[in-house]
């Protein structure tokens, strides 16, 4: 199978698919209207996600790590009105000032801001009020696309697609950070009743790397966010690594073996972890009286199905498993080139899998130039990257060479793994 055939349809498809990604920034004429068909696409996702939740699901924070879907729905459309409108529209007037103080995440260069940990105490503006600052903005928005100059256009859609992107980032997260919500409340609420994991295809087996040094990092084609250049060498050692990815079956097999009772399988600060959050199993996982495990899902509580690719494990958690299994997690450059010969079965669209790189610059990085170069470097420390894409990432969203990256402790988000080992 082609590698960007693996980037299969998903649960949660846009009610107009075909306007994502949008045409490449470069093409010429322009095509204006396929552009404000992106933005409407991406837009209208945003609020097809938050339509099941109520005003009062929308502003809890259920942890420092999330945000209220209220705030994302807010913080996105900040993202335009800070980086487009206030700078590419003659005479535009701030919808309100106050807003980019409550909705700037974390761009020093745009000014201050409430403190992620306090975004649950910002009960105005109310989920409506969210409403119709987004409809101010995406009005004025599509003003800017139908009616920018021929020589600022280029830089309003390359910003444009910047923001396009962030607002799907913000799309996935809204669902991981509800459903991390949900799982906190008793009566385990159901965000969508007809939610569904998608059934993985594995073949099975392992498949062969050659040792070799191999370009890694973006080819120049399409879309692509400043972390994944510049293109560049990198040795690829002879290894093996599986087609499919880790199940919950194997999963069972390493809680019954006692691998969260075994610190010689863990990293020390992995240790730490187990012992301060009370590990013994995946996120959102329970077992009852009887012995049997079930899991928070979008759907509510769910069996776990052994079938299914394991989710919500921290790089930790990952690590162990490994280490226990006597295999060992792939190089994100090992996964890109698998990925890229079409090696890899479920690389997209179920979990997010776990590298054993630490996320760091490509040699010669550079961040851009403003505020928007605030987007990815300055996250460049003690985290790790993982490659693929989830069951909550937005459609169009997905690529081969896409670096998602996290603090080894996290796991709220889908993520998952999948091993390799090195041949003599």
């Amino acid at each position: 199978m082609a590698a960007t055939a693996a980037i299969r349809e998903t649960s949660h498809r846009q009610t107009e698919s075909a306007a994502f990604p949008p045409p490449n920034v470069s093409e010429r004429p322009v095509d204006r209207a396929a552009w404000i068909r992106a933005f409407r696409a991406v837009r209208d996702e945003t609020e097809r996600r938050a339509a099941p939740l109520s005003p009062e699901d929308q502003q809890i924070q259920s942890m420092a790590d999330a945000s209220p879907t209220k705030w994302h729905r807010a913080h996105t459309t900040w993202f335009f009105e800070q980086f487009l409108l206030r700078d590419h529209v003659p005479g535009y007037r701030i919808y309100d000032e106050r807003l980019h103080y409550l909705f700037n995440s974390y761009y020093v260069a745009a000014g201050p801001r409430q403190p992620r940990i306090m975004r649950g105490l910002i009960t105005r503006p109310t989920a409506d009020e969210v409403a119709g600052y987004r409809t101010h903005v995406d009005c004025a928005m599509e003003g800017l696309l139908a009616d920018s100059t021929e020589a600022t256009l280029d830089t309003v859609l390359s910003i444009l697609e910047i923001g396009l992107y962030h607002e799907q980032q913000h799309q996935e997260l809204l669902l991981t950070d509800i459903l991390h919500a949900f799982a906190q409340n008793p009566l385990s609420p159901v965000y969508d009743a007809g939610w569904r994991f998608p059934r993985p295809v594995s073949r099975g087996g392992t498949a062969e790397l050659d040792g070799r040094v191999e370009k890694i990092g973006h080819q120049g084609d399409g879309f692509s966010f400043d972390n994944e250049s510049p293109r560049h060498e990198t040795l690829i050692l002879p290894c093996r690594i599986d087609r499919g990815l880790v199940t919950n079956a194997q999963w069972l097999a390493f809680i019954e073996d006692g691998g969260y009772a075994r610190p010689e399988l863990w990293l020390s600060d992995g240790w730490l972890a187990v012992q301060a959050e009370g590990w013994e199993s995946p996120g959102y996982w329970q077992r009852n009286e009887a012995g049997q495990w079930s899991s928070m899902t979008l759907a509510g509580q769910a069996s776990i199905d052994p079938a299914l690719p394991v989710t919500h494990v921290s790089y930790f958690e990952a690590d162990a498993f490994a280490r226990w299994a006597g295999r060992d997690l792939p190089t994100e450059f090992e996964w890109e080139i698998a990925a890229k010969e079409g090696l890899l079965d479920d690389a997209f669209g179920l979990v997010w899998q776990w590298t054993r790189s630490a996320y760091l610059s490509y040699p010669g990085y550079r961040p851009v130039s403003g505020a928007l170069g605030e987007y990815n470097g300055k996250f460049m420390s003690n985290q790790f990257v993982l490659r693929g894409s989830s069951v909550a990432t937005s459609e169009g969203h997905a690529r081969i060479g896409y670096r998602n990256f996290f603090y080894p402790h996290q796991r709220w988000q889908f993520t998952g793994l999948r091993l390799s080992n090195y041949r003599d």
